[in-house]
This record gives structure tokens, C-alpha cells and sequence, in this order.
């Protein structure tokens, strides 16, 4: 018998039929697991990130406001570094 139950609510089982072959059991159970989803919601969680909470927000909303009266301040006095051109080649 092979058993998964890596997601919540989620069991998958399967059990060997008279003569059956272990590879075809574990072919079985591969095809039913993909089947319940399981995979794809895993897979979706792999790279979740976090929400950022409200004074980290804050905090880089002002660093960046910080950032562009400081770019805009250089304008003015003509002192900003020379941009080097991006684009495709």
C-alpha cells in the first residue's frame, strides 16, 4: 500500500491488486497524485513571498521619496553621473 498525504484533506492510497507489479503500483499512485492536484499546489507555493507588513512599507516609501529629492536636488545643480544607455542590442 503507498499513502500520501502531504497536502491538507488531500489522501491519496492505493493498494496492490492480485498480481500486480510494484512499478505499475507506483505508476498507479504517481497518475492519481497528479490527478488530486496536489503537485500543482505545492508547486504554487514554492516561491510565495510574504506581504510586506506596514511599517516596512512605510519605511521604504519614504526611503525612496528620500531618493528622488536627492536625484532631483543633483539635477538642479547639474551634478548627476552620466546614465549609461540600456536598451537591446
Amino acid at each position: 500500500m503507498i499513502r500520501s498525504m502531504s497536502a491538507p484533506n488531500v489522501n491519496v492510497e492505493v493498494q496492490k491488486t492480485g498480481s500486480e507489479s510494484s512499478l505499475s503500483l507506483l505508476r498507479r499512485f504517481t497518475k492519481r497524485v497528479q490527478g488530486s492536484g496536489v503537485l500543482m499546489r505545492k508547486r504554487g507555493l514554492r516561491y510565495k513571498t510574504r506581504t510586506l507588513s506596514t511599517l516596512k512599507r512605510k519605511m521604504a516609501t519614504l526611503k525612496f521619496i528620500d531618493r528622488t529629492a536627492e536625484r532631483e536636488k543633483l539635477a538642479k545643480l547639474g551634478k548627476l553621473p552620466v546614465e549609461k544607455k540600456r536598451g537591446r542590442r
